[in-house]
């Protein structure tokens, strides 16, 4: 039999390069969110990137990176992966060592939002 849940507990990673400066802000700003949409007993995982082989298995564009459902929460549009700092493009055009908090807020409120079909 099959049986459909509502909402959902998506699977969040952080992935992160040691060189980086932002990965506690980022963290920060995704666990405020959390606790704003009540999903605040989702855990985060943290991945450290330490090499360039790391990076390119991961497709670790650069840090911080926030996958939920593995997915990247923006689509950055950057060309190679590797050991770099990452920039994202807030919605009224500045640059940011972190996503915008309004991408992230509407891909966590998708992913909690996916229905699963479960048998």
């Amino acid at each position: 039999m099959t049986s459909l849940i509502d909402m959902r507990t998506p699977e969040l990673e952080l992935l992160w390069w040691e060189g980086c400066p932002s990965t506690e802000r980022a963290l920060a700003e995704l666990n405020a969110l959390l606790t704003e949409l009540r999903l605040d007993g989702a855990e985060i995982r943290m991945r450290e990137i330490r090499t360039d082989a790391e990076a390119v298995e991961a497709r670790f564009i650069g840090s911080p990176t926030i996958l939920i459902d593995g997915r990247d929460v923006t689509s950055s549009g950057a060309d190679g992966f590797g050991l770099n700092c990452r920039v994202y493009h807030r919605r009224d055009g500045r640059i940011s060592p972190t996503p915008d908090p309004d991408d992230l807020r509407e891909a966590l409120i998708r992913a909690a939002e996916r229905v699963e079909v479960t048998r």
